[in-house]
């Protein structure tokens, strides 16, 4: 494994594999009040640029139950707040604290912390990849079904930063995508073409699409997020007109398969991009994808880290 992960296409399909059962064994023994402690006396930086709950939250619980601790580094308060450069915060953390978190907007400020620091990077979010989200998403489809290879996941929405993490965890992991999006909305094409490939090599299938029923037929995974994400929010009243008919509802619930699970990374906005009672129903496994982000990370800190 390479030493950071900034994004799901430069994990291998083995990689994946390890964290996603590595994820279920530091789950299980937890819930049976056994857990490991492999990180004591390691400590883990968390800088962030955008408001956050389960990156946060899940981190910082996360490596406290490794048995090590979490610094939380706010922009505002680091020097680099005051113009000094990245290149050196970097070069500085590395010779104080074991692994870093970074949530922000630009990807290419994570690959520049990357490259200047001598410690792990863990890509905490940013406007391009969500590579923590997909990771907790792949295992609790796991954990529901079974298995991921030659299953199939509709989202329906934005081509966002989710998206293009999940395309990338499905073509790694031989799942088939369905992305249902609005003209204009698509997921980045590089990405695509780049997932395409892994898809080819894993037997799976990428499609890109504008009908939503299409996408949800058959489905195994309902997947949806906000229309307007983080830093988008003076375009919510266009995103709205845009992404009508883009809800996940009952009508979509129905064409999709009978045990389809209907799942969203949170915040979630009832009423737009999915329904208050699908949200809430008995296919919803939204809360476990949240819990999730915690087992899955711990699992990335381990190898990591450790």
């Amino acid at each position: 494994m390479k030493k950071d992960i900034l994004t799901i296409n430069e994990l291998s399909p083995e990689d994946i594999s390890d964290i996603l059962n590595l994820s279920a064994e530091l789950k299980g023994k937890q819930k049976a009040g056994k857990p490991e402690c492999p990180l004591i006396g390691k400590t883990l930086g968390m800088i962030f640029e955008k408001p956050s709950t389960r990156t946060r939250v899940s981190f910082e619980v996360g490596i406290y139950q490794l048995g090590g601790q979490a610094v939380v580094l706010p922009v505002s308060e680091l020097q680099i707040g005051r113009g000094e450069p990245i290149a050196d915060t970097a070069r500085v953390l590395s010779r104080y604290i074991d692994g870093m978190v970074i949530r922000t907007f630009d990807h290419q400020t994570v690959e520049e912390w990357a490259q200047y620091t001598s410690i792990p990077v863990i890509n905490g979010l940013t406007d391009l990849h969500h590579p923590c989200q997909a990771l907790a998403d792949a295992f609790t489809i796991m954990e529901r079904k079974g298995q991921i290879r030659r299953l199939k996941l509709a989202y329906i929405g934005d081509g966002n930063n989710v998206a293009h993490s999940l395309i990338e965890i499905c073509a790694k992991t031989g799942m088939n995508i369905s992305l249902a999006c609005p003209k204009g909305y698509e997921p980045d094409k590089g990405i695509v073409e780049q997932a395409m490939k892994d898809a080819k090599r894993m037997g799976s299938r990428i499609e890109i699409i504008k009908e939503p029923l299409e996408a949800a037929r058959y489905a195994d995974a309902l997947y949806t997020d906000v229309w307007a994400s983080m830093g988008q929010e003076k375009e919510h009243k266009k995103r709205v007109k845009a992404f009508k008919g883009y809800q996940i509802n009952k009508k979509l619930l129905n064409i999709a398969k009978p045990e389809v699970l209907i799942m969203h990374c949170l915040p979630a906005h009832r009423g737009e991009e999915i329904a208050g009672d699908v949200m809430e129903g008995k296919n919803s496994v939204i809360f476990d994808q949240a819990e999730n982000r915690l087992h899955t990370q711990k699992a990335v800190m381990v190898r990591l880290i450790k």
